[in-house]
């Protein structure tokens, strides 16, 4: 979204996350579609989707946790792997509504929101501002505050949810610059094996190195426990665990699909 004031003000951009159509900032005026069940479009078709530090736990009892880089090595993000194939969720049915026996990501529960930086003539400043996707903006949706201007229930909750979030990607993208630094990142495959031959191999992800880890030097992982760090990894080494049931879940949806 660009936006102008003529002659005053430089151009104004608002980047949207991935998945999101065009975002406007969000005003006290603005009643908003809320999702009710059913998870955004964009969602329904990810093998894969962001999490942060804080979710580590949470979602390593249902996913893999593994790390992604976008830049060949540079900067690594955690992700949560949702499928085995291209566009594949396993864990979103035809309706569209998530496993109700599985964590959501809050990257999924916060939407339509989010908390967007601002560019001016490209270049980033330091302030940021609550957006809504501007097609969720309707007459018929629900107010965000009361006739008093004060925030709702809901909307204090949600709130929370994108403080929460927002900063941390911060405490993430710590973690991600410590793992690097001390090379801990190992690039690995995940495949099925069949008749001596490799069935299925999902290839492109990181982890956390084991033995790396162990062998770092006591100073190193003293500093890791300091910073809340070391728990984050171990939930990242636990939860790798789950590609054994990611593949059972694969499984079982195909052989309903084939019963039809």
């Amino acid at each position: 979204m660009n936006a102008t004031r003529p002659g005053r003000q430089p151009p104004l951009a608002i980047t949207p996350p991935y998945g999101y159509d065009e975002i406007v900032p969000l005003e006290r005026r603005h009643r908003v579609l809320l999702p009710h069940g059913a998870t955004p479009q964009f969602c329904r078709s990810l093998n894969a989707i962001a999490v942060t530090a804080g979710e580590f736990v949470a979602a390593g009892r249902d996913y893999p946790i593994v790390f992604a880089t976008p830049d060949g090595g540079k900067t690594f993000a955690p992700v949560a792997v949702l499928g085995l194939h291209s566009r594949e969720n396993l864990f979103v049915a035809a309706s569209g509504d998530w496993d109700p026996a599985a964590y959501v990501p809050a990257f999924v529960r916060r939407y339509p929101f989010c908390i967007s930086k601002l560019y001016v003539d490209g270049v980033p400043r330091s302030d940021k501002v609550v957006c809504v996707v501007k097609s969720y903006v309707d007459p018929q949706g629900i107010a965000l505050f009361d006739d008093a201007g004060a925030p709702t229930a809901y909307w204090q909750g949600m709130q929370r949810l994108l403080a929460e979030y927002e900063g941390d990607l911060d405490r993430t993208a710590d973690l991600c610059a410590a793992l690097a630094r001390l090379e801990l990142f190992a690039p690995f495959t995940f495949q099925v094996m069949q008749d001596d031959r490799a069935a299925l191999k999902v290839e492109g992800m990181y982890r956390v190195d084991a033995k790396k880890f162990e062998a770092l030097r006591p100073a190193s992982h003293k500093a890791l426990v300091a910073k809340g760090f070391a728990g984050r990894i171990y939930a990242h080494f636990h939860s790798l665990e789950n590609f054994a049931r990611l593949y059972q879940r694969a499984v079982a949806r195909a052989a309903q699909a084939k019963r039809g």
